[in-house]
């Protein structure tokens, strides 16, 4: 006030030249933004975390959040599909922009409802998120517009599956039509095995009610390649692998994923290319022509086959526990990304960082079955002295002033370098150093490119 005090007023007056300044101020330190990340597991600590890093971002909320998140964000009790209470949450805290995590929050319409409110959101609207939440709605949009992709039908009737299935040949793929956190897919190898996962899912509504589609089974390395869509306009990001299997050389059950890595060494530029240009474009214009024009992450899952590269699976969403690998690599300000798609902007050039990351997850012992709860865990600090190490919580929460397990994937320790057997030997020395009695992983990520 001391500088207003003694500025001449001149004929604007002094109110005026008090604006003046302030704008000028502004200008050297624009505002920073609020942001609210909806979600709670890994991949969202991964963008809270991407976030830190904006120079433009101040406050963060995430909502549920977990006891890792809580270091950088303000985490609030909220659940992600309480989808009105996160709108009038946006609302009263002045949330300059919402990033949306899981599948489930968008599934509900939580995009629709924001974007009634006036709130700038990022993330599909509950018409497009249908390109996962339905995988029939998947494979007849593809069908339509000439995707590559695996052979198939689909069935509500449990007896007419069963009987295309028994024609072979096996191993067949099943997969629930609806949302089921990364567990809806069995691959039998036997008609038994089939018998079995129909009734889990046509007959006991394992998932819930609904259909199930049967996929001829292809074979080939799969990779996950995820792009920022706005629209016909697509971005891709850093591919990746994820390993599905709950047990090394990829045995047991599927769960949501135990691990990844990036880069690939056995994609070629010439592939990247082929799947943008005949999978990752398309399909992106193919759902502006259905009326659902699609904003946020299309997450393509894909597989080198030997006829070719071919969609395994769609999601509408950033992939877990994918994103926990690629989001070290940007170097780009994230903020300036989902902005861009979210207000239908220029998108600023995407860079990445030459280097290689992977991650192993630390899951419950019994997941992805039934696991027990409230185990206690040490030696995070110890972990993460090495300053290429990343630790990103899935599944933890505080009691009593100590971290515990709360979830069946707990913790991803990501470790970066020059290589990838760099980036695995680091992550794998920090795993190592963590204590917990009730956690297993797997030790052989990336095994098919070391």
């Amino acid at each position: 006030m001391e500088i207003i005090n003694h500025l001449q007023p001149g004929p604007e007056g002094r109110a005026a030249v008090y604006t003046k300044i302030l704008k000028g101020i502004e200008m050297e330190h624009p505002k920073e933004v609020t942001v609210l990340v909806v979600g709670g597991g890994g991949r969202c600590h991964a963008i809270v975390d991407a976030l830190s890093r904006s120079p433009q971002v101040g406050k963060i909320y995430c909502a549920p959040g977990n006891a890792g998140i809580a270091a950088q964000a303000e985490c609030v009790p909220l659940k992600d599909t309480q989808v009105e209470e996160l709108k009038e949450f946006a609302l009263q805290h002045a949330v300059d922009l919402t990033v949306v995590g899981p599948e489930v929050a968008l599934a509900a319409g939580i995009v629709d409802v924001f974007q009634e409110a006036g709130l700038r959101i990022f993330g599909p609207t509950k018409a497009a998120a249908v390109i996962e939440s339905s995988k029939d709605f998947s494979k007849q949009l593809m069908a339509r517009y000439n995707v590559p992709t695996a052979a198939y039908r689909t069935f509500e009737d449990y007896d007419a599956a069963l009987q295309y299935v028994s024609h072979g040949p096996f191993p067949v793929v099943l997969k629930y039509d609806g949302l089921a956190a990364g567990k809806g897919v069995v691959i039998p190898e036997t008609y038994e095995e089939a018998e079995h996962a129909l009734r889990d899912m046509l007959l006991d509504d394992k998932f819930g009610k609904g259909k199930v589609v049967v996929e001829e089974f292809l074979t080939g390395p799969e990779f996950s390649f995820m792009c920022f869509v706005d629209g016909e306009r697509v971005f891709p990001m850093a591919l990746s692998q994820d390993h599905k299997r709950a047990y090394e050389g990829d045995k047991g059950p599927n769960t949501g994923g135990m691990g990844a890595y990036s880069p690939l060494p056995f994609i070629t530029d010439e592939d990247k290319e082929y799947a943008m240009e005949h999978i990752m474009k398309p399909v992106a214009s193919a759902m502006v022509k259905e009326g659902r024009p699609f904003k946020g992450v299309l997450y393509g899952g894909l597989m080198k086959t030997p006829s070719g590269i071919k969609v395994i699976e769609f999601n509408c969403r950033f992939g877990d526990p994918e994103t926990e690998v690629i989001l070290p690599l940007l170097e780009t300000d994230i903020y300036d990304i989902f902005s861009a798609v979210a207000d239908s902007a220029p998108m600023p050039e995407i860079r990445w960082k030459e280097k290689a990351s992977m991650g192993f997850v630390m899951a419950s012992k019994g997941y992805p079955g039934s696991y027990g709860k409230g185990f206690a865990i040490e030696g995070l600090e110890d972990a993460l002295s090495d300053p290429e190490v990343r630790i990103y919580h899935m599944g933890t929460s505080e009691k009593e002033g100590r971290l515990v397990t709360s979830g069946g994937r707990v913790l991803m320790v990501i470790g970066s370098g020059d290589t990838l057997q760099q980036a695995h030997d680091k992550a794998l020395a920090a795993v190592g150093k963590i204590k917990c009695e009730n956690l297993f992983y797997r030790r052989d990520i990336g095994w098919r490119v070391l």
